[in-house]
């Protein structure tokens, strides 16, 4: 810790300070005139001067990536470096606000920033107004008054297990008979509650889900979006945000037609039609949408009373049908099936009477379930929520215990007043016990045999979708139930659909919907948004026929609710350290399950809006994985792809290395990567999807200089290879000199088995011109690949590498100041990569299609076959697939066509496919004078003279200057000179017009051989020649096999 000079206490501190008690920086002594990072505070805690911060809510706001310093936090330069002071600094620490003892912020936005006018406050809602009545309301609707007593009729409060299995078979269940309460005593189980209980099994796993997901950080406004894609990240949350606002609009259109519908049949009985059924349906359904529009136009406190009202109404509908059944029956209700409660009606009806076409238990489960769905209409408003971790768990799972109540109370009390069958006819009323007269009525003085028979009974439960409104004590209040349940449904829906969709606006992940994403006001309303689910809205009211578009409305919320669960439980697996949900009650493998369950209620309410959602969320999927949006949400997709990365490359350091899974995995020594485009698009063609490619780079100069740059550079240089597609890793390292930077390189690269063989690197073209060390360097980063046993690659362009136009910028003083801007500097003293811009990217030749070209491999000693396995990577690369190889070896002119045989009978045992091999007898000729000539006029400026000295003398003479060659080493080489000076005749003869040239690389004994000497090697088997050209050598290891194990 930085300590600094402290004065005595003043006398109200004790020795421990907090937060509230921090002294200003005036009265710190040691603290004034240092220059600190940031907003970093000197303060006197703990009873001495410091630099250090006590924990605070303010240094984790908005955080954002992994070891960025939070805000007033010092760095770690501040607390471990030397404070350095500036004359006429002195740092002002902000007072604390006593009524704020505990840290927190009232904003995390506003946190610390000067305002000169305060915002208004943006209205917030609490668990029960913002999410438990929204849920509840949007959960109930239509199917709980209309349809729930004609479910119970159907499947029975209670039946047989085998009911369930003879309901699929359209017939009646043995020892199940229409009106006996028995029941075969195998199984009994409740089919209707079954049913229910089903039904909310999904949504409250579900909202277990949503409730942990909820709980795992800041909720932010996009609700069900918002929880997904920050779970699972842009691809599939992005894809289910855009279905799932679409789904709520359309929505609002289903429930606003359900009322209209509802307002045209009252109409239609009191023969006060507007124009026709069709056109009524669309008049009242737009003016419905305006008026609903309107309220939400209003504000979302003026929506939240609507909400308030439609709940209100829809209680007082229930008590008036719970007090409607105790009332005794009139002789009108009577006639219609109703008798208040009775025993012997309960237990018909406890059993199921399965009738019609959706007489199955699956079909009236496909029938109820989307009335327990509309769990999401208060996680979808989450940015209006006073505290969302809380309200979202909470009401949710209150809203879902409550409406669960209701349906289970509802079935019970209605399946035991009301009968099955009923004709309505007040004239069918007989005595007790009349003859003929067959069923449970006759006990109570009504004959429905007839009708029951014939199957025309117009009343019961079985028949009659009013039963709610005839059972209640006040009728209309049934209907202003149903208006309460579509209206309040319509509502949340058309304020869910602007508020999710807003947010998938903002985060910009599809073209041309930005538009959308702007808010208005204090709570940031999307006004646009909601114009345009009016629009939508407006579009599908019009065709007044939803039934085809309704089922895949349906299963886009169960898609969500399938993703939700699997957010949770990939969350879990993942074993992320970020996941750390405050609430704990859930189960990893209840979300998958939920997750499973939800994908197949998906088939079994209709296959083909599955497949549709299905398609369509693929779609938009691919589309965002097309993309590669340019986001970092810290997902659990992320977490995931380190799971496994991880557990493959410890895995991967138990397989035994073998010759037919041999990889050719290359440090690449391009400096930055930026310099030296050509090499990285060589090398990474023939790795791409096939082996591990890492970019190295030596970072030279003041350690304390390098330290902040080197992360800096490694950022811009990894976007700079996404952006050019370049699958690679980019390091660096700090060193003194090029050299040992690259053994650093050469022994810390990579991991596990996943450790780079090959180094390749560009070659050095101002080789004489450079500084002599420079030089030395160079030379010995080969003779290091070859200790470390890697394989080299040296590639070679007519017009050089460095594609770089600032030489101040990147010179490499290990090279010298005069190196050629094309040089081969891996190293750097400056600063690249701290203004690199990805979308500067250099063409080179290696990008563009190759054509009917050669590629030539000179296959001149067995390096153990590297020579040819790296021209056979390339052609199998499109833009090299046109290419011809060609394979020249050397031989005699007496044994040619030996020997021409016994190359290509190994080249197809190796399978590579190369076919055209050429043997070059006249390898062993003697050079033509004039290129002798040339080479030694290129080693005379290194050459020692020294007449052929004893090796003391020559020692002594070289003292400082090992790379000069005695006369002795240029004799004993001489024949090895005049074979590279052969060798660039014979390529100018066969390979002037090749696309490449590979040939194998020749070897300098290390301490035996001058480094100027071994460059002149290179210079000469290279020079005036227009194709690149690639020197390879292996290890001397076999990196080829023709055998099967």
């Amino acid at each position: 810790m930085a300590e600094l000079p402290c004065a005595e206490p003043p006398p109200r501190c004790s020795g421990r300070f907090t937060i509230s008690t921090l002294l200003a920086a005036e009265e710190a002594a040691g603290c004034e005139g240092t220059q600190l990072s940031g907003s970093s505070l000197c303060t006197r805690t703990f009873g001495y001067n410091t630099v250090d911060v006590v924990p605070a809510y303010e240094h984790y706001a908005n955080s954002r990536g992994v070891g960025e310093a939070g805000r007033g936090r010092p760095s770690l330069a501040d607390l471990h470096s030397i404070l350095k002071p500036e004359p006429g600094h002195h740092l002002r620490v902000p007072l604390p606000d006593p009524q704020r003892s505990n840290g927190l912020p009232d904003t995390e936005e506003g946190a610390g920033e000067p305002s000169s006018a305060p915002a208004p406050e943006p209205v917030r809602f609490g668990w029960v107004k913002g999410v438990m009545i929204r849920c509840m309301l949007n959960i109930w609707g239509v199917i709980l008054y209309l349809r729930l007593p004609w479910i119970t009729a159907q499947a029975g409060i209670g039946g047989c297990l085998q009911g369930m299995k003879a309901a699929g078979m359209g017939r009646r269940p043995w020892g199940c008979q229409q009106g006996s309460a028995r029941c075969n005593p195998s199984s009994p189980a409740a089919l209707t509650w079954l049913i229910i209980l089903m039904s909310v099994t999904v949504t409250t796993i579900t909202g277990l889900s949503i409730s942990a997901i909820s709980t795992n950080g800041k909720v932010k406004s996009g609700g069900t979006y918002f929880l997904i894609s920050r779970s699972l990240g842009p691809e599939l949350g992005g894809s289910i945000g855009l279905i799932f606002a679409f789904a709520n609009a359309v929505a609002v259109a289903m429930h606003t037609v359900g009322f209209a519908e509802t307002v045209r049949d009252l109409l239609q009985e009191h023969d006060s039609l507007i124009v026709d059924p069709t056109n009524d349906i669309r008049i009242i359904g737009v003016l419905t949408v305006t008026v609903l529009l309107g309220i939400s136009l209003a504000g979302m406190e003026w929506e939240a009373k609507a909400q308030i009202l439609f709940f209100l109404v829809i209680l007082v509908s229930f008590i008036n049908y719970l007090v409607g059944t105790v009332i005794p029956a009139s002789a009108e209700k009577q006639a219609k099936g109703f008798f208040s409660y009775r025993a012997d009606i309960f237990a018909q009806n406890f059993v199921p009477d399965w009738r019609g076409p959706e007489g199955s238990f699956f079909g009236l489960f496909s029938i109820f379930f989307p009335s327990a769905t509309g769990i999401l209409a208060g996680a979808n408003i989450s940015g209006d929520l006073k505290d969302p971790a809380v309200a979202i768990p909470k009401g949710t799972l209150m809203a879902i215990f409550w409406t669960t109540v209701s349906y289970l109370v509802l079935s019970a009390t209605i399946g035991a007043c009301v009968l099955r069958d009923a004709s309505g006819s007040l004239n069918d009323s007989v005595a007790v016990g009349s003859p003929g007269c067959e069923g449970l009525g006759c006990s109570y003085g009504w004959n429905f045999t007839d009708c029951a028979q014939q199957q025309s009974c117009r009343y019961g439960l079985s028949n009659y979708y009013q039963s709610m409104s005839m059972v209640s004590g006040f009728g209309p209040l049934i209907t202003a139930g149903i208006f309460g349940a579509t209206l309040s449904s319509a509502l949340a829906c058309l304020v869910s659909a602007p508020k999710v969709f807003q947010c998938l606006c903002k985060d910009q992940l599809y073209p041309l919907i930005g538009f959308f994403g702007k808010g208005y006001g204090k709570n940031s309303e999307p006004i646009r948004g909601y114009m345009l689910t009016y629009v939508i809205a407006i579009g599908f009211i019009l065709i007044a026929e939803l039934n085809a578009i309704a089922p895949i409305i349906s299963n886009f919320f169960l898609c969500s609710y399938a993703l939700i669960n699997f957010s949770c439980f990939h969350a879990s697996i993942t074993n992320s350290p970020g996941w750390r949900p405050s609430f704990r009650y859930y189960s990893k493998w209840s979300a998958l399950f939920g997750a499973t369950v939800s994908v197949v209620i998906m088939f079994l309410l209709t296959w083909w809006a599955a497949l549709i959602a299905f398609g369509i969320v693929v779609f938009l999927l691919g589309y965002v994985l097309y993309k590669k949006p340019d986001v970092n949400w810290g997902s659990s997709m992320q977490a995931s792809s380190y799971n496994l990365a991880l557990s493959y490359s410890v895995g991967l350091s138990e397989v035994d290395e073998h010759i037919k899974n041999y990889r050719p995995q290359c440090l690449v020594l391009t400096g930055p990567p930026n310099f030296r485009p050509a090499l990285v698009d060589f090398v990474g063609t023939f790795t791409k999807n096939l082996s591990l490619m890492i970019c190295g780079h030596v970072l030279m100069g003041p350690r304390k200089q390098k330290v902040p740059e080197a992360r800096q550079a490694s950022d811009g240089h990894t976007r700079w290879l996404l952006k050019r597609k370049i699958k690679a890793f980019y390091t660096n390292v700090l060193a003194e000199d090029l050299r040992s930077g690259v053994q650093m390189l050469l022994q810390a690269a990579g991991l596990g088995k996943m450790r780079p063989n090959i180094v390749a690197l560009g070659y050095k073209r101002d080789w004489q011109a450079a500084a002599p060390q420079s030089l030395e360097d160079y030379v010995g980063i080969l003779h290091d690949a070859f200790d470390f046993k890697h394989g080299v690659c040296l590639l070679r362009l007519r017009e050089g590498l460095n594609v770089s136009r600032v030489p101040q910028a990147h010179t490499n003083p290990a090279f010298g100041a005069a190196e050629h801007p094309d040089g081969n500097g891996t190293g750097s003293r400056a600063a690249p990569g701290t203004g690199i811009d990805p979308e500067q990217q250099a063409s080179t030749i290696f990008q563009s299609q190759q054509g009917k070209k050669t590629i030539d491999i000179y296959w001149l000693f067995d390096d153990g076959g590297l020579t040819l396995l790296i021209p056979y990577l390339l052609g199998r690369k499109k833009r090299w697939g046109k290419c011809k190889i060609r394979v020249f070896v050397g031989g005699q002119i007496n044994r040619m066509d030996e020997e021409r045989k016994a190359i290509v009978s190994l080249l197809s045992k190796f399978r590579l496919g190369f076919h055209e091999v050429h043997v070059l007898p006249d390898i062993n000729q003697q050079p033509r004078p004039e290129h002798i000539r040339r080479f030694e006029e290129l080693i005379a400026p290194f050459r020692l003279n020294d007449g052929f000295k004893d090796e003391a003398a020559v020692n002594e003479l070289r003292q400082g200057c090992p790379w000069k060659i005695s006369d002795e080493e240029a004799h004993r080489h001489r024949a090895k000179s005049l074979r590279q000076v052969r060798l660039n005749e014979i390529l100018l003869d066969y390979s002037r017009d090749a696309a490449l040239i590979a040939i194998t690389l020749p070897i300098g004994r290390k301490g035996r051989c001058p480094s100027s000497l071994y460059m002149a090697w290179l210079e000469t088997l290279s020079q005036d020649l227009r194709p690149p050209v690639l020197l390879i050598r292996g290890n001397q290891e076999n990196v080829l096999t023709f055998y099967c194990q």
